[in-house]
């Protein structure tokens, strides 16, 4: 039920209940209205017919399939993967029943303790709030909620240790071993090093996509797996890239040689560069040559193909290359995000800056020589 105040002449305060938080206490909606009683009684009615109200039996659950379904558009077939996964983990627990008039940020953080006590991982249980909080979101701009209880709640800290890089002297051994072993291969690995290129995205190139110097990413090969006692195979799917953008890397001159040899070879056998045929090949491909050059070049077993792809950002920060350029190489859509990764490269590299500046500066301060006029 809405409460009409006149607070001065002409001006009104509208409220209406809309809940209650987590300690159980009402919510309202407040609304300042100038005019006369008739545009306030007015006021009150919208406010008493909006979303808000007709919403009282809605849950966390419906929250969170609107959101999903409202969003499933906009994600790659990988990410839509993921977050439906992170959605239906969210509500197998009892938060997901809760009415959203009665969430407030105590049950948020009730359930926050049932995954830490149920031994979840600080990332795991992060990735879950954060569809909560994207749902609950969702929740208040169709005004079903007033206002978003889990944007309240402060998630664990990840704690990250530095990333290790691997060498260049490993980097060259395991792409040679590629390459003794297959040519494809050994492209393969020399493009993960040197355009720092996913495996996914690899996958997807064409003999096209390399233009003079030039070579274009923007689309990358996902893999639909049957679910079930199924014997179907998986399917292949040529889509967007992981941040749905399309990016350019230059390469070097040794590399396009590789390209353009392997291309006069094989193009006639189809578009994409490491497969047969008019389909694409499946990631797993390359994860494949990967494991068998690592195993042949006896670099240690813990060094993954994704690292190929660190190698290539932390060798580019660490030789002085501003942030921006290697976030653009990396198909990074915020350089924040490289920084956050790479923090470590940038910090190797401040050295460099140290020393550049010691150059400039001289030795000492007594070793310039101060000229005096007067």
């Amino acid at each position: 039920m809405a409460t009409i105040r006149e607070r001065g002449p002409g001006v009104w305060q509208v409220r209406v209940f809309t809940g209650r938080n987590g300690t159980g206490r009402p919510t309202q909606t407040a609304v300042t209205v100038r005019g006369g009683k008739r545009e306030a009684l007015r006021e009150a009615a919208r406010l008493e017919s909006a979303p808000q109200r007709g919403a009282a039996g809605r849950t966390v659950a419906d929250a969170l399939d609107g959101w999903l379904e409202r969003n499933e558009g906009s994600y790659t077939p990988a990410s839509l993967r993921d977050q439906t996964s992170r959605v239906r983990l969210v509500q197998q627990d009892a938060i997901a029943q809760t009415p959203l008039a009665r969430l407030g940020v105590a049950e948020v953080d009730r359930w926050l303790t049932r995954m830490r006590r149920a031994g979840l991982g600080d990332s795991a249980i992060r990735n879950r709030l954060t569809v909560l909080r994207a749902g609950l979101q969702q929740a208040v701009v169709w005004g079903w909620i007033p206002s978003n209880p889990a944007a309240l709640t402060r998630p664990p800290g990840v704690k990250r240790s530095p990333r290790d890089a691997m060498s260049p002297a490993d980097a060259v051994a395991v792409i040679k071993a590629a390459s003794d072993s297959d040519p494809l291969a050994g492209l393969a690995l020399r493009l993960a090093a040197v355009a720092g290129a996913r495996r996914a995205e690899l996958a997807a190139l064409r003999w096209t996509d390399l233009d003079g110097l030039v070579l274009t990413f923007d689309s990358a090969i996902t893999v639909i797996r049957g679910g079930g006692e199924g014997t179907e195979a998986p399917k292949l799917l040529d889509t967007r890239t992981k941040t749905a953008e399309r990016h350019t890397v230059t390469l070097d001159t040794e590399t396009i040689r590789l390209w353009n040899e392997l291309r006069a070879d094989l193009e006639l056998y189809g578009p994409y560069v490491f497969n047969i045929g008019e389909g694409p090949p499946s990631p797993d491909r390359i994860g494949w040559w990967w494991r068998r050059a690592r195993e042949a070049s006896g670099i240690d077993k813990h060094w993954r193909l994704h690292d190929l792809r660190h190698f290539s950002a932390t060798m580019a920060i660490a030789g002085g290359h501003d942030v921006r350029s290697v976030a653009h190489r990396l198909g990074h859509s915020d350089p924040a995000m490289t920084l956050r990764v790479y923090a470590h490269a940038v910090e190797a590299a401040d050295q460099g800056i140290a020393d550049l500046l010691g150059n400039v500066l001289g030795g000492s301060a007594g070793g310039a020589e101060v000229v005096s006029k007067g």
